[in-house]
């Protein structure tokens, strides 16, 4: 087994359950785990034997790009598609953060943290 990670991932997104958060949107920053068996690749030095990143990093953008009432929704809907894509991957470590969140106080962000297994 192996391990895949994509730190900070960074979007704009509409994502809240205020009506002005889907207009004004906000800052997030995404963070991507991944266990993937990586033997093949290491020994063949051919994309096709691994779980390409650069895949991952345009589901993250995708679907953040999608308006959400909740970060669990969007994280869920990542968790989702990479496991309907990417069969390779065996287990998902993801966290989705909103930067200075509306929430009346001062917070650097909220983040959202969600491991999933393949069934």
């Amino acid at each position: 087994m192996g391990t895949i990670k994509l730190k900070n991932i960074r979007t704009f997104s509409y994502h809240g359950c205020l009506v002005e958060e889907g207009k004004i949107g906000s800052d997030y920053t995404t963070d991507l785990e991944i266990k993937t068996d990586l033997r093949k690749s290491s020994l063949s030095d051919k994309l096709e034997d691994t779980v390409d990143y650069v895949l991952l990093n345009r589901i993250v953008v995708e679907e953040m790009a999608i308006r959400s009432h909740l970060l669990e929704h969007v994280a869920h809907r990542i968790v989702a598609r990479i496991f309907k894509e990417i069969p390779a991957v065996s287990r998902i470590m993801l966290s989705v953060s909103k930067i200075n969140p509306p929430i009346g106080g001062d917070v650097e962000a909220v983040t959202i943290e969600m491991e999933e297994y393949r069934n």
